[in-house]
Protein backbone atom coordinates (compact mmCIF):
# COMPACT_ATOMS: atom_id res chain seq x y z
CA UNK A 1 0.00 0.00 0.00
CA UNK A 2 2.52 2.47 0.81
CA UNK A 3 5.02 1.42 -2.15
CA UNK A 4 1.63 2.41 -4.56
CA UNK A 5 0.88 5.93 -2.54
CA UNK A 6 4.53 6.96 -3.06
CA UNK A 7 4.33 5.43 -7.30
CA UNK A 8 1.18 7.75 -7.48
CA UNK A 9 2.44 10.86 -5.49
CA UNK A 10 5.98 10.38 -7.72
CA UNK A 11 3.94 10.28 -10.75
CA UNK A 12 1.45 13.05 -9.77
CA UNK A 13 4.60 15.21 -9.17
CA UNK A 14 6.26 14.01 -12.45
CA UNK A 15 2.77 14.75 -14.19
CA UNK A 16 2.65 18.55 -13.05
CA UNK A 17 6.13 19.33 -13.81
CA UNK A 18 5.35 18.79 -17.35
CA UNK A 19 3.98 22.20 -18.37
CA UNK A 20 6.51 23.47 -16.65
CA UNK A 21 9.44 22.09 -18.60
CA UNK A 22 7.39 22.82 -22.06
CA UNK A 23 7.31 26.01 -21.10
CA UNK A 24 11.01 26.82 -20.18
CA UNK A 25 11.61 24.98 -23.79
CA UNK A 26 9.24 27.18 -25.26
CA UNK A 27 10.56 30.48 -23.90
CA UNK A 28 14.48 28.69 -25.32
CA UNK A 29 12.72 27.99 -28.31
CA UNK A 30 11.40 31.31 -29.10
CA UNK A 31 14.19 33.68 -27.58
CA UNK A 32 16.76 31.69 -30.39
CA UNK A 33 14.24 31.43 -33.33
CA UNK A 34 11.50 34.57 -32.74
CA UNK A 35 13.18 37.07 -30.80
CA UNK A 36 14.91 39.06 -33.87
CA UNK A 37 11.86 40.37 -35.35
CA UNK A 38 9.35 39.72 -32.80
CA UNK A 39 11.22 40.85 -29.81
CA UNK A 40 11.95 39.38 -26.33
CA UNK A 41 8.32 40.59 -25.14
CA UNK A 42 6.41 39.56 -28.32
CA UNK A 43 5.71 43.52 -29.35
CA UNK A 44 7.55 43.35 -32.80
CA UNK A 45 9.50 46.45 -32.05
CA UNK A 46 12.52 45.15 -33.08
CA UNK A 47 14.61 46.68 -36.39
CA UNK A 48 13.74 43.57 -38.49
CA UNK A 49 10.25 43.48 -36.88
CA UNK A 50 9.69 47.33 -37.81
CA UNK A 51 10.92 46.91 -41.41
CA UNK A 52 8.33 43.72 -41.64
CA UNK A 53 5.55 44.96 -39.80
CA UNK A 54 5.42 41.88 -37.85
CA UNK A 55 2.30 41.40 -35.54
CA UNK A 56 2.32 41.95 -32.04
CA UNK A 57 2.27 38.60 -30.32
CA UNK A 58 0.59 40.21 -27.26
CA UNK A 59 -2.30 41.65 -29.18
CA UNK A 60 -5.58 40.52 -28.82
CA UNK A 61 -6.38 39.64 -32.23
CA UNK A 62 -3.37 37.25 -31.95
CA UNK A 63 -3.82 35.70 -28.32
CA UNK A 64 -7.52 35.03 -29.46
CA UNK A 65 -6.26 32.95 -32.38
CA UNK A 66 -6.36 28.81 -31.55
CA UNK A 67 -3.57 26.62 -31.24
CA UNK A 68 -4.06 25.36 -34.67
CA UNK A 69 -4.05 28.74 -36.16
CA UNK A 70 -0.90 29.28 -35.05
CA UNK A 71 0.66 25.93 -35.60
CA UNK A 72 -0.29 26.85 -39.19
CA UNK A 73 1.59 29.79 -39.34
CA UNK A 74 4.52 28.16 -37.39
CA UNK A 75 4.57 25.70 -39.76
CA UNK A 76 3.55 27.14 -42.86
CA UNK A 77 5.19 30.29 -42.44
CA UNK A 78 2.75 33.23 -43.87
CA UNK A 79 4.28 36.69 -45.11
CA UNK A 80 7.76 36.94 -44.63
CA UNK A 81 7.86 34.29 -42.25
CA UNK A 82 9.64 31.14 -43.11
CA UNK A 83 8.53 27.96 -42.68
CA UNK A 84 9.20 26.05 -39.55
CA UNK A 85 11.30 23.20 -39.12
CA UNK A 86 10.12 22.87 -35.60
CA UNK A 87 8.55 19.08 -34.30
CA UNK A 88 5.13 19.50 -33.41
CA UNK A 89 6.12 19.05 -29.46
CA UNK A 90 8.70 21.94 -30.35
CA UNK A 91 5.41 24.17 -31.88
CA UNK A 92 3.32 23.38 -29.16
CA UNK A 93 5.86 24.22 -26.87
CA UNK A 94 6.52 27.90 -28.23
CA UNK A 95 2.50 28.84 -28.75
CA UNK A 96 2.31 27.78 -24.86
CA UNK A 97 5.08 30.67 -24.13
CA UNK A 98 3.36 33.14 -26.94
CA UNK A 99 -0.03 32.47 -24.54
CA UNK A 100 1.80 33.78 -21.82
CA UNK A 101 3.46 36.59 -23.68
CA UNK A 102 -0.61 38.68 -23.38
Amino acid sequence: MINMKKTLTCSLLFALALPAVALADGAAIYKTKCTPCHGADGSGQTPVGKNLKVRDLRSPEVQKLTDADITKVLTDGKGKMPKSKLEAADIKSVIAYIRTLK
